[in-house]
């Protein structure tokens, strides 16, 4: 892998370590659902999915 696109996953792990600190995740932490999951939960488990599916879409376009 060249030193670029190991650079786009150090990015992507510095933007989780901000988004999933407690000031940013307690702005999610709402009353109501989306789906008939808790708003939180919700919220959590989609920027962790969407994470997944860029770490996948890096590793498999670049690897080498």
């Amino acid at each position: 892998m060249k030193k670029r696109h190991e650079q786009k996953l150090v990015v992507l792990s510095i933007a989780l370590f901000l988004i999933f600190n407690i000031p940013f995740v307690l702005i999610f932490n709402l009353e109501g659902a989306i789906f008939g999951i808790p708003t939180f939960y919700f919220s959590v488990f989609s920027i962790w999915l969407l994470s997944i599916v860029i770490s996948y879409i890096v590793l498999k376009k670049y690897y080498e």
